[in-house]
């Protein structure tokens, strides 16, 4: 790593600056408790701070023990040991941006998580009120109005701005999946099981001299079902899909959410498995990796060759013992429909459930037209919309449903007709 072109703070109180550092590194998210800011005094105490260098990675020694640490523990370490320039860039990147919801320059993981830690309660200069501003006043009637939260829940979030969007990925972040376990073959011991279990009452009666006193019972075994989804990141689901592997990170990475494994898979003109980089805990990380490995963003589509793909190379792997699929897609294909229904079958033939998020069902008077869409929905088993955050809080509720049918029902309505 090259000398980092950085100033240590003029305080003499360095102990002081070291817990301070700590703290922010907390708020980054990194695991530090009071034992590791003694270690790291006594640490720098014993190595001297007379190099940069020396003085940079006695601190990362102390306070860094995972790979995806490393890069927030970077950007706050510039941050914090005064490097005013890239202070002020990223405190430009914590302002929306005013041309709309792009930015200059796209921030590296863990920038902005670094920036909100250190630029906690910073508020942006705001230009100075006129004695005319000031004498004003304005009424607002906001009896009719939604608060915030609410109005953000149900914002479309191709609608949201860069702030909103922000506020949006930390809502999702702490979304779950929660999901009923299922009944295996196998049994447990219970003496309130309906099954009897012949091996164990004959051993039992084996050690009584050939006397059966007890049957010995089973109950079945639970166990938790697979999660797989298939996400379109073509250029009409651009948006759509970003937030949606924001929400799936936080699934993926969920203590007790109850799936024994999360797959998940991105298409557009080919298919991408990212499951391995949504393991990684920073969020910034993962889906800088996914972006990385997923070479089709904002592409075609062709949902037909994607899924055959799966079907042909993934199925069997991952769809085993009753997964539950997640499709994410707005079904818009330009593929041959007749290839498309016959992949659909077969994905719905290999799925315990077949649950597709499409977010044009934010429109109040969306009817199966597309090609597409009306060769995918007789093969799914629910039909909801993707739109919000509302509704992914939604199919958090129903997803454990076996009769959910979402939009299904009202649409093959409309589609026979």
């Amino acid at each position: 790593m090259e000398k980092l072109p950085l100033d240590i703070p003029d305080d003499p109180k360095l102990a002081q600056n070291i817990t301070h550092f700590a703290r922010a590194l907390r708020k980054a998210g990194l695991p530090i408790g009071t034992g590791r800011v003694v270690d790291a005094i006594r640490a720098v105490q014993a190595a001297g701070f007379t190099e940069k260098q020396d003085f940079y990675w006695t601190l990362h020694a102390c306070f860094v023990n995972r790979p995806e640490h490393r890069t927030v523990f970077a950007q706050v370490f510039r941050l914090y040991w005064r490097d005013p320039r890239y202070l002020e860039h990223m405190m430009s990147m914590m302002l929306p941006a005013i041309r709309g919801v792009q930015e200059e320059r796209i921030a590296d993981a863990g920038e902005k998580r670094a920036a909100e830690a250190l630029l906690d309660g910073v508020e942006p200069d705001l230009p100075e009120t006129t004695e005319q501003d000031e004498g004003t006043e304005l009424e607002i009637d906001a009896s009719q109005t939604a608060s915030t939260e609410e109005r953000l829940r149900n914002l479309d979030f191709e609608q949201m701005s860069t702030a909103e969007i922000a506020q949006a990925k930390r809502v999702l972040a702490q979304l779950t999946l929660p999901v009923k376990p299922l009944e295996s073959r196998r049994g447990q011991a219970s003496h309130l099981g309906q099954r009897i279990d012949r091996a164990r009452t004959l051993r039992s009666a084996m050690r009584q001299g050939g006397e059966l006193r007890d049957i010995a019972r089973l109950k079945p075994k639970l166990r938790w079902p697979n999660l797989v989804v298939l996400c379109d990141i073509s250029g009409s689901m651009s948006q759509y899909s970003r937030l949606a592997l924001h929400f799936l990170h936080a699934v993926s990475n969920a203590k007790g959410a109850g799936w024994a494994k999360v797959h998940a898979f991105t298409f557009g003109t080919r298919l991408t498995n990212i499951t391995r980089h949504l393991q990684q805990r920073d969020v910034d990380a993962a889906l800088a990796a996914a972006g990385a490995e997923a070479q089709d963003w904002e592409g075609g589509t062709r949902i037909g060759e994607c899924l055959s793909a799966f079907n042909r190379d993934w199925s069997r792997r991952v769809l085993g013992q009753g997964a539950v699929v997640l499709l994410i897609s707005d079904g818009l294909d330009r593929g041959e429909p007749a290839a498309l229904a016959k992949e659909m079958e077969r994905l719905h033939l290999s799925a315990r459930r077949l649950i597709w998020l499409n977010p044009l069902l934010r429109w109040d008077g969306f009817a199966p037209k597309a090609q597409g869409v009306a060769a995918m929905l007789p093969h799914v088993d629910s039909f909801r919309a993707s739109h919000s955050i509302a509704s992914l809080e939604d199919l958090a509720a129903v997803i454990s449903k076996p009769d959910d049918m979402g939009e299904k029902a009202r649409l093959m309505t409309a589609l026979s007709a």
